[in-house]
């Protein structure tokens, strides 16, 4: 076991060491030509903004969805305080998550258009 130490202490240094040296031996070939067109910063921000729009729509759907689904839980509540107080619930959150999520969306193009330097035009 301590012969183990000794060769262990001699070997993970001497790899380290060595690792570097063996990437060097990497063959590269930079002459190859992929075709195509760079990305332009430009494109980078309109894919960013598609998806942040997209994801602004879907999640304003769902607040919808939730403020219909706590609205019909509401009407078959049949008067019990419980239910109809859950139902409450559901559509309050519904609705905070549609504020929420226009407040997002409100910020988001107030930061692009202060960046962009289109704010003010």
């Amino acid at each position: 076991m301590n012969k183990l130490k000794q060769i262990g202490k001699f070997i993970i240094p001497a790899a380290a060491l060595l690792l570097p040296v063996m990437s060097l031996a990497a063959i590269t070939q930079p002459d190859i030509n992929l075709g195509g067109t760079a990305i332009t910063l430009d494109e980078v921000i309109d894919r960013i903004e598609q998806v942040a729009n997209f994801l602004i729509i879907i999640s304003v759907i769902i607040a919808v969805i939730f403020i219909i689904w706590g609205g019909i839980k509401y009407m078959t509540s049949s008067g019990d305080p419980k239910k109809a107080e859950a139902a409450r619930g559901v559509i309050i959150n519904g609705i905070i998550g549609a504020a929420v999520v226009l407040g997002v969306g409100v910020i988001l193009n107030t930061v692009k258009g202060l960046l962009a330097r289109t704010f003010f035009n």
